[in-house]
């Protein structure tokens, strides 16, 4: 049976402190390169391992021939490829630290606890960059605390979601570290996983469920882990990236920015477990670590798409369901993950359920016309995806914070201010069925506008202001507009 063949990875047979050791004392110029001493002894012990329980080879020359890796921490490295041994000196190389640079500037963002601001450290950053280099060469890089910013959490008052920003001198550290991570582990990362991955966006994810939808697995479970972020086992996650990467001074380097700790209220806060939520490079290390979930789940013939810590399960039964809740549980507890109690749930298809902000769910009203009258796409049970009510009502929210009608701005410039909104918001689901919802929104945003600009509600501005103004020589974006099916009959001239 599939189950017998896992073992926890508490109880992995080469853990990270026992890795670590032979490494530390490789060969070399101390400089982080060349081969860990002890490396093939731990293949010789692997296959002594394995002969003793029960295992198919009949000496230590031999390796073993099974159908699936024994252990989870074998998913990162299922053929038994070639770990890389000397990586540190591509993390610190100049080139490398400009274009982390670069990342780290367009991507903006706020100081950490130094203070330190873009602007600021654009200024010396010559100086900083040497500096960066020569503390990664001589191993004397130490990562400031990461400074707390809560976030509010939404519909819960009172709740707040810790983000942990890291100092921009740190930021360029992960960013050059994330450089040389993302192609060791990306081709190994399973074709479930589509957060934080190069090409691969929600589009994707829910591409991936409406099509397993179509083909009749219409049982949802619909799951989340409680507080990923802030309860990842550090050991667990090392000995993972150990399978891939053999240079010591990367896994220390790691080690220290996740043990960096956090700073807020005051205080400075340990960290235990878990990655910084808004660090450069905890959104590889949490698909490190979820990747032997992805793929021994799907292993077991479960349809799993997974995006960062929201995942779903398409199944054929609710039975099927039920098993996947029960093996996924098992597995993430070996892992050091918890399913989220309340976040969990088994549904079916036509009483609908979220992900990735959309609502899907198999249509239940009638239709009184013959489906060769309709000339809309509308069919009876067809599957619809729409825009869940959070989603719109928080989008409704941030436009009425734009448009109140003490806001100094004009008009013109008010609509500036509006457009990235309407535009980010629409353009991500412009796909979905929304053509009847973003009328209405239109016409609403059109209200809003002119009641800012004639400050009362009944203000007679459809006359004042029509919308071939508002949309011609303000350049409103209409969220109608925004749909395909509609943009493809777009008139040049507008």
């Amino acid at each position: 049976m599939a189950s017998k063949a896992l073992s926890v990875v508490g109880r992995l047979n080469i853990t990270y402190e026992a890795w670590r050791k032979p490494c530390d004392r490789e060969t070399g110029d101390g400089s982080g390169s060349g081969k860990a001493a002890d490396e093939d002894g731990w293949e010789e012990k692997g296959n002594q391992m394995s002969k003793d329980e029960g295992g198919r080879n009949s000496s230590f020359s031999e390796n073993p021939v099974r159908s699936r890796p024994r252990r989870l921490v074998d998913w990162i490295n299922p053929t038994g490829a070639k770990k890389v041994h000397s990586l540190i000196d591509k993390v610190y190389k100049r080139k490398n630290l400009e274009m982390a640079w670069e990342k780290v500037k367009a991507n903006r963002g706020s100081g950490g606890i130094d203070g330190q601001t873009l602007e600021a450290f654009e200024t010396q950053l010559s100086q900083q960059l040497d500096r960066l280099y020569q503390e990664l060469k001589e191993d004397t890089y130490q990562p400031l605390p990461v400074r707390q910013h809560p976030i509010p959490k939404r519909d819960k008052p009172g709740e707040f979601r810790m983000l942990g920003i890291p100092a921009i001198y740190d930021r360029v550290c992960q960013q050059a570290l994330l450089n040389r991570l993302e192609p060791i582990f990306e081709p190994i990362f399973d074709a479930a996983s589509f957060g934080y991955r190069r090409g691969r966006s929600t589009k994707d994810a829910l591409r991936k469920i409406w099509k397993e939808i179509q083909s009749g697995s219409e049982w949802i479970v619909d799951a989340d882990l409680r507080d990923f972020f802030g309860s990842v086992d550090h050991e667990k996650l090392l000995t993972l990236v150990a399978q891939r990467v053999a240079d010591s001074r990367v896994l220390r380097l790691i080690k220290a920015m996740l043990k960096a700790g956090s700073y807020g209220k005051g205080r400075l806060f340990p960290t235990e477990r878990g990655t910084p939520q808004g660090g450069v490079v905890s959104p590889v290390l949490s698909n490190v670590l979820l990747t032997p979930f992805d793929q021994e789940m799907r292993l077991r013939g479960y349809q799993l798409t997974r995006y960062a810590d929201d995942w779903v399960v398409t199944c054929k039964s609710a039975a099927e369901a039920r098993s996947a809740v029960e093996a996924a549980r098992r597995i993430l507890k070996q892992l050091g993950v918890e399913l989220h109690p309340q976040k969990t749930r088994i549904v079916n298809v036509r009483y609908g359920f979220e992900f990735l902000g959309y609502k899907i769910k198999r249509g239940k009203r009638m239709l009184y016309l013959p489906e060769s009258k309709i000339r809309s796409h509308a069919r009876q049970g067809a599957l619809y995806a729409y825009p869940k009510d959070k989603s719109i009502r928080r989008f409704m929210e941030r436009v009425r914070q734009r448009t109140k009608r003490k806001n100094p701005l004009r008009t013109k410039e008010l609509i500036a201010e509006l457009n990235p909104l309407l535009r980010g918001w629409g353009e991500y689901y412009k796909r979905a069925h929304v053509r009847l919802l973003f009328n209405r929104l239109d016409r609403w945003i059109i209200h809003r506008v002119r009641s800012h600009r004639y400050k009362r509600w009944r203000n007679g501005g459809w006359k004042r202001l029509p919308e071939r103004v508002l949309y011609g020589e303000y350049g409103l974006v209409s969220l109608v507009w925004l749909m395909p099916s509609i943009a493809s009959r777009k008139p040049e001239s507008s």
